[in-house]
């Protein structure tokens, strides 16, 4: 996993939490890298697995709904360091289209060894739009976060639904996106 998601990660927690809750997770999770990121390495995932399961230790928090509220915090970060990701879509549906075929394309020219998530997506009208997601890695929680986090970001009125689709080594999640009161940006 890159090191920008575990710098923003860190950063969150220090922002929404405080300092000593940061060092407290840091310490009690026994990271092999010692819980010093930065944001060009590559870290095992299993570390933001431990720091996430320590801070919902420290805070109460449920580990999925930090893990989604992380999402929604790292969307905006990447959007104010790599503007051009969003600026050139008008609505919510043309960008999250774009995931795959522009955006991971963009992403691995940045980042060459990054392992991202796959998506495909169903549409069934102008108002529904379908996202499958694929990955090794356990982070449907936090595809959700970035997702409600572009939802934010576009300011549409859409109304999503996970439903979990996994089965083996392979974590699949279906995502339902249907636009609300007859907006048809």
């Amino acid at each position: 996993m890159k090191g920008i998601v575990f710098t923003v990660f860190i950063e969150m927690v220090e922002q929404k939490f405080s300092l000593k809750i940061l060092d407290t997770i840091i310490t009690n999770a026994q990271l092999p890298s010692g819980g010093s990121y930065t944001t060009l390495g590559t870290y095992d995932h299993s570390e933001m697995i431990q720091l996430v399961v320590m801070l919902s230790e420290q805070s109460g928090i449920p580990v999925a709904d930090l893990v989604k509220v992380f999402g929604e915090y790292l969307f905006v970060q990447l959007v104010e360091m790599y503007p051009q990701f969003v600026d050139t879509n008008r609505t919510l549906f043309e960008f999250l289209l774009k995931i795959d075929s522009y955006i991971h394309v963009e992403v691995l020219k940045l980042y060459p060894d990054a392992e991202l998530p796959g998506f495909e997506y169903e549409t069934s009208g102008p108002d529904v739009l379908v996202m499958i997601y694929r990955s090794s890695r356990p982070f449907a929680d936090l595809a959700e976060g970035l997702i409600l986090g572009s939802i934010q970001h576009y300011g549409e009125a859409v109304d999503i639904q996970r439903e979990d689709l996994s089965n083996g080594p392979v974590n699949t999640a279906r995502f339902t996106l249907t636009k609300r009161g007859g907006y048809h940006g």
